[in-house]
């Protein structure tokens, strides 16, 4: 196929290594390892592989887990990324799903791409707060497909990473390990916060020796009765 897009079903059990067989089966031998037997997620990924023609391109939505765990997961991750067949990983907002919370990645794999790249969008903070689910709307969509297409670098959004920066990374395709998350945090004026400081500690001392002055007072009357 020149198109597969595909919503396989997150973190399932499957006959895996059970059955030995399957290491031969032409969907996953070239990868030389199974997914392992309680997560079919690299299972799902590499049987749409399979079906893509040379031209073709595939967008799979996948569990978040299967881009840093280890072991046969790394091993298939390496397969794809030794491959040159990772285009784009895109991170999305959570609660997009019914059924779900978790915040899913979309996992686009090519067999034509023309560079040994691999693109990383954080499209995380797009979208729209609904009653009980967030929404990707239109703009969202048209946001992220832009950059995808350009395959430009844009500060805190989107990130093309050459190969060797991904094998440094063993081979995790997590998008939070390559495109840098935006600072929201409150710029403090250090000089501006010492100067109110010492306002405060002034009126706090003021405030004490009144305080102090009229306690003194009050003892002093009840001396005197």
């Amino acid at each position: 196929f020149d198109a597969i897009v595909s919503n396989p079903p997150y973190s399932v059990k499957w006959i895996g290594s059970d059955d030995p067989t399957l290491i031969n089966d032409e969907r996953f031998a070239p990868a030389g390892v199974l997914a392992p037997k309680s997560k079919a997620d690299f299972a799902f990924v590499l049987h749409a592989l399979s079906y893509l023609s040379s031209k073709g391109r595939a967008a799979i939505v996948c569990f978040p887990g299967i881009f840093y765990r280890g072991g046969a997961e790394q091993k298939i991750r390496q397969y794809l990324v030794d491959n040159n067949y990772v285009e784009t990983v895109i991170s999305l907002a959570p609660n997009l799903f019914f059924g779900t919370t978790i915040a899913v990645n979309i996992l686009v794999l090519s067999k034509h791409k023309t560079d040994t790249t691999t693109q990383f969008i954080d499209a995380s903070g797009l979208f729209k707060k609904e009653t009980n689910n967030n929404v990707l709307l239109d703009k969202h969509i048209e946001q992220i497909m832009q950059v995808f297409d350009s395959k430009a670098n844009v500060d805190h959004f989107a990130q093309s990473v050459p190969f060797e920066q991904v094998v440094a990374k063993d081979y995790n395709l997590s998008v939070s390990n390559y495109v840098e998350a935006k600072d929201n945090r409150e710029v403090v004026d250090i000089a501006q916060l010492n100067a109110e400081l010492k306002i405060t500690v002034v009126k706090i001392d003021k405030l004490r020796a009144e305080i102090d002055a009229i306690v003194a007072e009050i003892e002093g009357e009840e001396l005197e009765a």
